[in-house]
């Protein structure tokens, strides 16, 4: 099942206008068709597309079952997933996400995204969602009631009249781009370069219940991601600054082989792997924008802002904050006031910030002292992982409230007693 759609092209009025059927729009419409909303999804692509983020966080599971999908899932096939492992030359650690200092679900998937972005379309379409695929958003007007300008499959043009719009079109960014909204990130320019492989990982103490961030012997801001799928394949990717990759030469097959062959562990452990897709490349991956909502629309998700796959926050991200929106959207469509800026934009950027102090310690070295420190405290290891887990909006948790100056507390900690 595919869509709901007629194969008219009238205009039409909704009460939401969602871009994109991803997981933050499928999520969001099946939210605020719960609440009695009546929405459109308008989707560019075809369904199942290719797309990166294949490992989930354990806290993405609430939202998921929130939006009534978590049978679907759970039935589905997907790779299990209970943590996260790191290694760095001889250092191995592991991160058990059941273990954590935050309530909520400590177990997740790895999963295939075009299948599950798939599922969770066609789960809301057996809600009732009218998910349009293969239609493009042209323009948009939010001078007054918001308007879009639409292109079908066909290249039927059509107008649809909303009264709010939800961005989750992720790496599309549509808005941003139609309303000039972006702005560069204060992250690095970073570049990512990835496939899939059929790994025939022959090792038995390798755990496939569990991401593998393993990195670079020689230079600690090059690191590679290793994502288990649960049909002898894996998600397997290198993110560097694009001077630390420069050296590399010949295809991206060949550059991204080249590099693995640069890392022991993973040379060993891919010895037999045969690459079974393309393999692609994302650059300047690193967003932000000027503005997050107003009364009209909300950006979700990567639409908004991105920071980088090290800790797979993206799906988490994109999750919550459709969670997050459709709570407000509710208020405003039942005629209360919404401070789109206090009561969205600023709870979604406590969590984003704390993802944002992690990724940022990761590359100048600070955070993967205390993810290789093996005398860990196990109070402050279940808090660290928490975050790692997705709950990066627990005030509770000190690591959140006070990420930076905590987690430079425990750096100082770890470093000293390392010399010690």
């Amino acid at each position: 099942m595919q869509s709901n759609q007629t194969s008219t092209v009238n205009n039409m009025d909704v009460d939401v206008a969602i871009i994109g059927a991803g997981p933050s729009g499928a999520i969001a419409a099946s939210l605020l068709r719960q609440q009695g909303h009546k929405v459109v999804v308008v989707e560019k692509q075809q369904f199942p597309r290719f797309s990166i983020g294949e490992s989930l966080l354990p806290c993405c599971m609430q939202f998921i079952e929130q939006a009534g999908m978590l049978d679907a899932v759970n039935q589905a096939g997907f790779q299990f997933k209970n943590g996260a492992a790191f290694r760095h030359q001889s250092r191995y650690t592991t991160f058990d996400f059941t273990d954590k200092f935050t309530p909520g679900p400590g177990t997740t998937f790895q999963v295939q995204r075009g299948q599950f972005d798939k599922l969770l379309a066609d789960t809301a379409i057996s809600q009732g969602v009218d998910i349009r695929f293969g239609h493009q958003v042209d323009s948009v007007d939010i001078s007054n009631e918001p308007t879009l300008q639409i292109t079908d499959e066909q290249g039927h043009p059509y107008q649809i009249n909303a009264k709010f719009i939800v961005d989750a079109s992720g790496f599309g960014r549509v808005l941003p781009r139609l309303l000039d909204l972006e702005r560069p990130s204060n992250l690095p320019s970073r570049s990512a370069i990835f496939t899939h492989i059929e790994d025939n990982i022959s090792d038995s103490e390798f755990d496939r219940n569990k991401i593998l961030i393993s990195v670079h012997p020689e230079h600690k801001d090059i690191w590679y991601w290793l994502i288990p799928f649960s049909n002898n394949r894996c998600s397997i990717g290198v993110v560097g600054e694009p001077h630390l990759l420069a050296h590399l030469t010949g295809s991206l097959e060949q550059q991204l082989l080249a590099i693995i062959a640069q890392e022991p562990d993973l040379k060993r452990l891919l010895a037999n792997a045969k690459v079974v897709q393309p393999c692609a490349t994302l650059q300047g991956y690193s967003a932000n924008v000027t503005t997050l909502a107003t009364n009209k629309f909300a950006l979700l998700g990567n639409a908004g802002e991105f920071l980088d796959p090290v800790f797979s926050s993206g799906v988490t991200i994109a999750m919550q904050s459709a969670v997050m929106a459709c709570a407000n959207l509710d208020k405003q469509l039942k005629g209360e006031t919404v401070d789109w800026q206090a009561d969205y934009a600023e709870p979604l950027m406590l969590g984003v910030n704390t993802f944002r102090t992690y990724v940022q310690a990761w590359y100048d070295g600070r955070f993967q002292d205390v993810i290789f420190y093996q005398q860990a405290n196990s109070n402050v290891k279940q808090m660290i992982c928490s975050i790692l887990a997705g709950y990066a909006w627990d005030s509770k948790n000190p690591f959140v409230k006070e990420s930076e100056r905590r987690l430079n507390t425990i750096v100082e900690l770890c470093r000293e007693l390392d010399v010690a």
